[in-house]
């Protein structure tokens, strides 16, 4: 589905990230995981067309699009949850999600995605017309999560979903997105610091550092890999 070659990509013609080739298959849930700077949120933002690379190539359902706006690249079913949320704290919950659904002309279809995001995030519907900036952290995860469903992506980019969460709200929010992944299909790219949460939940997984893919395998295999458990478990 997605096939990343190659790339160097960062900022004002810098790069932070170097030669990164990594695939995702249809209806898969892989982790990118590693220490934070390591270059996993600028892989993200280089896919959805935030950045664009140095060198290298994407592609995505056999299409390149790393020439492509960061709109057109919505368009083709790639949604993308932004580390820190980014909500818009002023409009009610019901109005965030609507806003995700802003490629979508048929509004019985909108309104079929928002009873389904309600239904996956209960709370949300419970806080409906209450102001996003009033809802806790998790709650914040939740609507992000939920926005990108508006879009009725193919494949959800997902940056440092735990980042200010409970440890608790983390298994939640963790167990959501395969829930999603299993249930409704959805493709999910994870970038996570959490090295064991993610990879215990990803089908397989790629461990950057300093900007560099260093290892690549099953969920499982990384775990058990000396390289994971020295770098990030402690062991």
């Amino acid at each position: 589905m997605l096939r990343v070659k190659n790339l160097t990509t960062g900022y004002d013609g810098v790069p932070v990230v170097f030669d990164v080739s990594l695939e995702i298959n249809e209806a898969e849930f892989v982790a990118i995981v590693g220490s934070n700077g390591a270059g996993k949120t600028t892989i993200l933002r280089t896919i959805s067309g935030l950045l664009k690379p140095i060198s290298g190539e994407i592609e995505f359902e056999g299409k390149q699009i790393h020439k492509l706006s960061a709109h057109e690249i919505v368009r083709l079913g790639i949604a993308h949850v932004p580390e820190g949320r980014h909500v818009f704290g002023k409009m009610s919950v019901k109005d965030n999600l609507l806003m995700g659904a802003y490629t979508l002309n048929d509004r019985a279809k909108v309104n079929k995605l928002l009873n389904e995001v309600f239904e996956i995030f209960p709370r949300l519907k419970e806080r409906e017309n209450q102001k996003a900036e009033t809802l806790s952290g998790g709650e914040q995860q939740m609507l992000a999560i939920g926005r990108a469903l508006m879009a009725e992506p193919k494949l959800m980019l997902v940056d440092e979903m735990s980042l200010g969460l409970m440890p608790m709200m983390v298994d939640k929010v963790l167990e959501t997105l395969k829930q999603i992944n299993k249930e409704k299909g959805v493709t999910i790219l994870l970038v996570e610091q959490k090295v064991q949460e993610a990879l215990e939940m990803a089908d397989r997984g790629y461990v950057l550092q300093t900007g560099r893919i260093v290892a690549h395998g099953t969920g499982k295999e990384l775990l058990e890999s000396d390289l994971v458990k020295k770098a990030y478990l402690g062991m």
